[in-house]
């Protein structure tokens, strides 16, 4: 009768050995600088500051130009009819291209394989899947001298260069295009098609190792790295071939072969990340980053195949006037520069806009809503307004953006109308706000941030210490054998599991992200101790 209380007991002390060690690993936060296309980071990066004949002045209609022609060439790149969500196109709009810059909105570098390598990936919310120059038949040129934003060589990767790179066969799940294969042991094929333009990337499957850096609570580093599914892309076409996105493309969709899928699945993170942009068009990536308890949010819509971040806004106001038959669907995309409605939308709001400004309009090119700054009174703008399902609101307190000139400037509405039936919530609805996308919660999340005061704000960019193993503790999941590029098989990664060991007894790893299973049920786990013990 002694026993019962004794083995209690060692049960209770158990439990709470493993509540302190899923305490100390509490999830961390992974992230990443943002460069803004024609942020000052990427100025720098250039080596053009104080050379303005090269470089676009900044917040001038050059400027803004140029980025609504990359809204544009974006809207037209959509991914091809299987894959597509909408067909977003605007009539009136000319590309405008500034040299041979990059014209993809947001950069990132990261570092892959063992040893590291880095790239400059662009980064897209639309789409799933990342690709990086690989064992280049047919790519963008990767030379300094024929980008105007970089100020060293971009990188080709090559998984034979890479101790980590593992070979994904056609029978592996993740393998989308298995059934072009003639037996499950091939290489997985990929190929990206793009609606337009006649673009596309194309190649290989492999896994490889992305490197991540975090800071914790306790401010100490923590580096880790991962397993992620990498296209080897060898062959470019249209723009990706004159260098949209030269250095490789991340896809951050909700999709099974994303970034952020992959490392939710083997037990890292939550699937949910983070973007956060300050006023100079820059900010960061955060992986894990599940957002402040007070913030706001509205869900995501099921979509097909899940490819990109729809909400359904269900009205629109404009200053105190809530319009009526506003509500639509729409991607919110991290991409776009401007926020796009319907074409019918769009001039409810444009026209409510223009009655409360009470100024005159000028005309100008691409954008039809301008005023001059001396005609405005810049202090009464009205403000906008999205509203979500549970009444929950978006604020945009000024959806204006300035073009500075010697007489004052020009202020101009930074929405325009886009064909069909969804629109487009781009970055300059964004700015002051941390936007998580939540899909384990199938919400979407803000709250007002600085970008300062986000904690465990680490780094993606970081070089392996020398005692990094070739294997991952954060396996891509599969049933399937992989290949190393040398041709010998490798074990299977089984997910949330570690590596396999040669004895049977093989546990399951407690990812940090997992670890919180334990304190949730911690009093469902006291009384079902107690029921044994008893």
């Amino acid at each position: 009768m002694e026993k019962k209380p004794t083995v209690f007991a060692a049960i209770l002390l158990l439990l709470f050995l493993a509540i302190d060690a899923s305490s100390a690993s509490k999830p961390p936060i992974y992230s990443s600088k943002l460069i803004h296309r024609f942020s000052g980071e990427a100025k720098n990066l250039s080596g053009l500051s104080g050379k303005t004949a090269s470089w676009p002045e900044k917040k001038s209609f050059v400027q803004m130009r140029a980025l609504l022609g990359s809204d544009f060439k974006r809207q037209r790149l959509r991914l091809a009819a299987q894959n597509q969500t909408f067909a977003a196109s605007h009539g009136g709009g000319q590309t405008f291209n500034y040299g041979n810059d990059m014209g993809w909105l947001h950069y990132a570098w990261i570092d892959i394989g063992t040893p590291n390598n880095s790239f400059l990936v662009a980064l897209d919310t639309g789409s799933d899947l990342f690709w990086l120059p690989c064992d280049c038949i047919e790519c963008a040129p990767l030379s300094l001298s024929y980008y105007s934003m970089l100020e060293k060589e971009l990188g080709e990767y090559s998984p034979s260069r890479s101790n980590s790179s593992k070979i994904i066969p056609c029978g592996h799940e993740l393998c989308e295009q298995g059934y072009n294969c003639k037996n499950p042991s091939a290489h997985c094929p990929y190929s990206a098609n793009y609606l337009s333009e006649d673009t596309s990337s194309s190649g290989f499957l492999f896994e490889d190792q992305l490197h991540l850096s975090s800071v914790g609570g306790n401010k100490q580093q923590r580096s880790v790295h991962a397993a992620v599914l990498i296209g080897c892309g060898s062959k470019q076409s249209g723009e990706y071939l004159k260098g949209i996105a030269p250095d490789g493309l991340m896809g951050l969709g909700p999709g099974e072969i994303s970034v952020p899928s992959l490392l939710s699945k083997s037990g890292l993170i939550p699937h949910s990340f983070s973007f956060c942009y300050d006023k100079s068009y820059s900010g960061r990536l955060y992986f894990g980053d599940e957002g402040p308890t007070s913030q706001s949010s509205t869900s995501f819509l099921p979509f097909k195949e899940n490819r990109a971040y729809i909400v359904e806004v269900e009205g629109y106001s404009v200053g105190s006037s809530s319009l009526k038959e506003t509500g639509y669907k729409a991607q919110v995309d991290t991409g776009s520069s401007f926020t796009y409605l319907p074409s019918e939308n769009y001039e409810h709001v444009a026209s409510e806009f223009h009655r409360q400004v009470n100024a005159t309009k000028i005309t100008t090119q691409d954008f039809e809503n301008c005023y001059k700054a001396r005609s405005l009174d810049v202090e009464n703008i009205p403000s906008m307004k999205l509203v979500f399902s549970t009444n929950q609101s978006f604020v945009i307190e000024n959806p204006m953006f300035h073009i500075a000139d010697d007489q004052g400037g020009v202020y101009c509405l930074g929405i325009l109308p886009i064909d069909g039936d969804f629109g487009i919530i781009g970055q300059n609805f964004l700015m002051g706000y941390r936007l998580v996308f939540d899909w384990d919660k199938m919400k979407l999340g803000w709250s007002t941030s600085n970008c300062e005061d986000i904690d465990n704000g680490g780094k993606f960019h970081i070089t392996p210490s020398p005692s990094d193993s070739e294997s991952s503790p954060y396996p891509l999941p599969t049933n399937q054998q992989h290949q190393n590029p040398n041709g010998h098989s490798v074990a299977p990664a089984v997910a949330v599991r570690a590596p396999p060991e040669p004895s049977a007894a093989a546990s399951p790893t407690l990812g940090p992200y997992h670890s919180r299973f334990i304190i949730s049920y911690f009093p469902l786990l006291i009384w079902i101790a107690y029921i044994v013990s008893s």
